[in-house]
């Protein structure tokens, strides 16, 4: 029997272990509290602007999410995973995210109109990062079709790919898949390294207005 259970044992730690190679945990929210607030541990905020970190860990159908407040502001929160990540074996972003509130009138491909009510970055940092860093910006926009790509006319290191946009879809958990590298190769013609950060941000401020939503666990996965 104690030879059964050590195989057993074995056998499982085995099955972990591919596992856990076959993907990283970019964030799960598992290791925080229902009802932890603003910055969380692992994170880092933003050096810009006067975000407010209307940020709330909750329990939404049984598992552990982030949901997202903004008036008239934008808050970006930042998770290091410089080193950590080999994007040529995990290559594809995974993540789930629900919104419940758009910014009103707002436009990721215009200065003037530049809010989202939920963007998930992924960002390749270069010196000095503030002119030279690489970002591609996922997004749920209130107005631009899905499927456009765009350059930010505020902050010309983030690259717009519009995955969801308008209120069609509102109040629904839905799942994305993203194939990083492939998304790099396609806005600036060369091969991706492997990311220093991973971003999540809410936006209402250039438009004057709210938004609202939610993001579940987030990966980096094999193909």
């Amino acid at each position: 029997m104690r030879v059964r259970l050590t195989a057993v044992a074995l056998l499982l730690t085995l099955v972990t272990t591919v596992w856990a190679a076959d993907q990283f945990i970019v964030e799960d929210w598992s290791k925080h509290a229902v009802g932890a607030k603003g910055i969380l541990d692992g994170w880092k905020g933003q050096n810009w602007g006067s975000p407010k970190y209307d940020f709330t860990i909750e329990n939404d159908g049984g598992r552990k999410v982030l949901h997202m407040k903004s008036a008239n502001e934008g808050s970006t929160i930042a998770k290091d995973i410089k080193g950590k990540v080999n994007l040529k074996e995990t290559p594809i972003l995974e993540w789930s995210w629900k919104v419940t509130v758009l910014p009103k009138g707002a436009d990721s491909c215009k200065k003037e109109l530049d809010d989202q009510a939920a963007q998930v970055f992924v960002v390749w940092p270069r010196f000095p990062e503030a002119v030279r860093s690489r970002v591609i910006g996922y997004v749920w926009d209130t107005t631009e079709p899905v499927g456009k790509i765009c350059k930010s006319e505020k902050t010309g290191t983030v690259t717009y790919f519009v995955l969801r946009s308008g209120a069609a879809e509102l109040g629904k958990w839905i799942t994305e898949r993203r194939n990083v590298a492939e998304d790099f190769k396609k806005v600036y013609d060369d091969d991706a390294d492997s990311p220093g950060a991973v971003s999540i941000a809410i936006d209402s401020n250039d438009t004057r207005s709210t938004a609202e939503s939610f993001v579940g666990a987030i990966f980096l996965k094999k193909r």
